[in-house]
């Protein structure tokens, strides 16, 4: 197996012990979008205490990527309900499964066809 398969494994995986309902084939396509940034420990999963990077997913993510315009205060409470979602307390909040829990939520998995 690759390196980028085995992350998309342990992704699936974690989705599944985590009941969090998001499709396989969602979590491949967001992971593959994500680029090597799943390789770095950092860059892998979302700090939900650091403001910065909360901005930074609405920004890049919600804004560019899937194109949303909804005032920034809608965005930001749709970042706490995944926080919230995958566990405050949970320090390996995977950059993919957040990114796919957010696309589900704004019914935006057209943008990963």
């Amino acid at each position: 197996m690759s390196q980028q398969s085995d992350k998309i494994a342990q992704y699936i995986a974690v989705n599944k012990e985590m009941n969090l309902g998001l499709s396989d084939d969602l979590i491949t396509k967001v992971t593959v979008g994500l680029g090597p940034s799943i390789y770095n420990k950092d860059s892998e999963t979302v700090s939900c205490s650091d403001k910065s990077e909360v901005a930074r997913v609405r920004e890049n993510f919600l804004k560019k990527k899937l194109g949303l315009t909804q005032p920034d205060a809608e965005l930001d409470a749709a970042i706490q309900t995944v926080c919230e979602r995958v566990g405050t307390s949970n320090k390996n909040k995977y950059r993919a499964i957040f990114y796919a829990l957010l696309t589900k939520n704004f019914g935006k998995t057209d943008v990963y066809a």
